[in-house]
């Protein structure tokens, strides 16, 4: 299994990249430059010298013909940056784990974008794809701290099942963390919006918490 993560030199791509290949998934990661991805692959190698770390640094065009696809971009180009390697993304599961935030005064706020959700979004951009909502809950200073033991659940929303069904498996392959599907893309929203709870909470306690469901035996 190969995953191409789209915009995966920013702060939440480049930490889920170094998670991933850690855990012993073959990583390409996509920029608007070839150059730039390389060097992310590279600092990741220079931070982490213990791990063999199994990274490729590429265009966002060419990460985006990995066998999954995943969106880490800023939330507002999510979409236009899907659609612009759309053409590599047809019968693809492709993951969508960006929020819509901002920070207003002390507090963060969700913002609610045209289609309700960035993952919805994602889907009508790319609509040959089969979309998935993970990886949203997952604070990035945690995800990219390979010291960092994770312990969370990953909630997943997908109108297709074979792509909820392939995100989970790609969650399983990480320690730690326990895929929970929770229903259709229709739930990205409160998902997606719940993000903003839990960075408030980690701002005032001062600590990395996530989510853990009880009550599940899975």
């Amino acid at each position: 299994m190969q995953v191409g993560i789209l915009g995966g030199t920013g702060p939440a791509g480049k930490a889920l990249a170094a998670r991933l290949a850690s855990s012993g998934v073959d990583v390409v990661i996509g920029s608007r430059s070839r150059e730039r991805g390389e060097q992310m692959c590279q600092e990741l190698r220079d931070r982490w010298p213990d791990r063999d770390l199994a990274l490729l640094g590429r265009e966002n065009a060419e990460a985006a013909q990995a066998d999954i696809v995943v969106v880490a971009t800023p939330w507002d180009a999510a979409a236009t940056t899907a659609a612009s390697v759309g053409e590599h993304l047809a019968d693809k599961v492709v993951i969508s784990m960006a929020n819509a935030l901002t920070r207003l005064g002390k507090e963060f706020v969700p913002l609610v974008p045209g289609r309700g959700s960035i993952a919805a979004g994602v889907q009508a951009a790319v609509p040959a794809a089969r979309v998935a909502g993970a990886f949203h809950h997952l604070p990035a200073h945690s995800l990219g701290d390979l010291d960092h033991a994770l312990e969370s659940d990953v909630l997943i929303c997908a109108d297709h099942p074979d792509a909820a069904e392939t995100t989970a498996q790609l969650v399983a392959k990480v320690p730690g963390l326990r895929p929970v599907q929770a229903g259709s893309l229709a739930a990205a929203a409160p998902i997606e919006s719940f993000t903003a709870v839990l960075l408030q909470v980690n701002v005032r306690y001062k600590t990395r918490a996530a989510i853990r469901l009880t009550g599940l035996d899975v």
